[in-house]
């Protein structure tokens, strides 16, 4: 009879080498749904033009993505708690496969948006469970180590997708054009469906409700408020028009009563209400949505402008975008690295003001250089478009999450990254709209004309992004001195 031995105990780094195939999963399913939104951008025009139907379809082979995904990223992050976040995170993968596969084969403009909300739908399951999930796999300083490489994976998925978008379209694999775009996300899905079998599964001690009323007000109010604006004329939008943008503006004032109602009832609402106790953190909403609306509603113009104003191609488009998504990358590295640490918020003020240089610089480009020279003499601006990018994100979310209380931060971080992806959506719809409906059917002079109409209309939500940050940084100066009254932890006598 042999005799029994103890098992060696496992050190800490062998435990992480280990973890680190489930670490790899949760990073590429993170950085697929990023890639996904940048590489459907650069090709949106060349999938236009073989599907056909309107020009507005392809501001919503966008939109129908992010709008989904920002609405349905918090109640996302509920089920990841009642159900487990494991279990979550691979239905979310699975459905984002089938639903790829589906948007490479669909034969129509109407059939790819239907899918591409379901792909938006599935992302919402994916990302709200990654640091849930890092954080039940490690522990100690190994949890801060994880957690640090989710940002450089991100910065890399932001350099490659406008490129990788170019290069897909172009490259016509197999005859595929546009579809290797989405079918590129198969082999990824299959990658970390093969390496989820690592992640611990993972819920919360406490299983909150879900506010279905709640996700369906939000739903409903966006859609009412997102759909007049694509395609539109904004300058000429028709009463009708401006009615459905009210009515979802009273819906989404019925969802703010509905959640203080639910929230006095001793209910889960899906926005905690004590986030709004702390009076910087509105002023954070407000920037993060015009910020987001401006940078990816300017990536759309500049796509537009090249293949549908000059007649480039997606290859063309997408290497245009590369020194903006490699300023982004490099100055965002740098600001969280070095400068915030050092300069703190006046770092985000820094990045509001190159971003600004940046667009006056490729206004300037647009207005005095020989259309011929496109896109070569655009590239330095967006390169500065993409540094000042860089250098606000990182302070902005630091001092975002810088008031709050402990038990607070997750549910401000889902809040503050939902509101990212619907400024996102507002910026494609807004800044779209006024590029298609200022170039009409004027031919290269019209496109050229409305480029620079579009970036003005930028430079105007980069001003609101200033104002509403001043009142985030005015506010952090007043708590910084002690005049500022933190909110008290409900103590359960009034």
């Amino acid at each position: 009879m042999t005799a029994e031995h103890t098992p060696a105990p496992i050190s800490v780094s062998t435990a992480y080498r280990w973890r680190w195939p489930g670490l790899a999963a949760l990073l590429l399913g993170e950085a697929m749904n990023l890639l996904d939104a940048t590489v459907v951008q650069v090709a949106a025009p060349a999938i236009h033009a073989d599907l056909g139907g309107s020009v507005s379809d392809i501001q919503w082979f966008t939109t129908a993505y992010t709008l989904p995904f920002a609405v349905l990223l918090i109640t996302g992050g509920r089920l990841g708690d009642i159900a487990g976040r494991r279990r979550l995170f691979v239905t979310g993968v699975v459905a984002f496969m089938a639903a790829s596969l589906a948007c490479a084969l669909a034969p129509a403009a109407g059939v790819l948006i239907a899918c591409r909300v379901v792909q938006g739908a599935a992302a919402a399951m994916i990302v709200p469970q990654t640091i849930g999930l890092i954080k039940a796999m490690f522990s100690g300083p190994e949890v801060s180590q994880a957690l640090g490489s989710i940002g450089p994976v991100m910065g890399l998925a932001a350099v490659c997708g406008p490129v990788l978008g170019g290069v897909l379209t172009h490259a016509d694999l197999f005859g595929s054009s546009w579809r290797a775009a989405f079918l590129v996300n198969v082999p990824v899905s299959l990658v970390v469906l093969g390496l989820s079998p690592k992640l611990k599964e993972d819920r919360a001690p406490k299983r909150p409700g879900l506010d279905v009323t709640g996700t369906v007000l939000a739903m409903l109010g966006t859609g009412l408020v997102v759909h007049p604006l694509i395609g539109a004329d904004i300058a000429a939008m028709s009463l009708w028009s401006w009615g459905t943008v009210a009515a979802g503006l009273c819906l989404l004032a019925g969802f703010v009563r509905q959640q203080r109602r639910a929230a006095a009832a001793g209910r889960s609402p899906l926005v905690e209400p004590s986030l709004f106790a702390h009076r910087g953190f509105p002023a954070a909403l407000l920037t993060s949505m015009s910020f987001f609306a401006v940078t990816n509603g300017l990536l759309l113009v500049v796509v537009l402008q090249l293949q549908l104003g000059l007649g480039s191609d997606a290859l063309t488009a997408g290497l245009t975008l590369a020194p903006w998504s490699v300023g982004l990358a490099l100055a965002s590295w740098v600001a969280g690295a070095h400068l915030v640490r050092r300069y703190g918020h006046r770092v985000m003020s820094l990045g509001l003001a190159v971003l600004l240089l940046g667009m006056l610089a490729a206004v300037a480009v647009y207005h005095t250089a020989d259309p011929r020279d496109f896109p070569t003499l655009l590239l330095g601006a967006l390169g500065v478009v993409g540094l000042g990018a860089g250098l606000f994100t990182p302070p902005f979310f630091t001092l975002a999450l810088k008031p709050l209380l402990p038990q607070e931060v997750g549910s401000a971080a889902g809040l503050l990254n939902a509101v990212q992806q619907l400024g996102a959506t507002l910026g494609v719809a807004a800044l779209g709209s006024v590029y298609l409906g200022s170039a009409g059917s004027r031919g290269a002079p019209g496109a050229l004309h409305a480029v620079q109409v579009a970036f003005w209309s930028a430079v105007a939500l980069v001003v609101v992004s200033y104002a509403t940050s001043r009142a985030m940084t005015r506010e952090d100066a007043a708590a910084d001195a002690g005049t500022a009254h933190r909110p008290r932890a409900a103590s359960g006598s009034s």
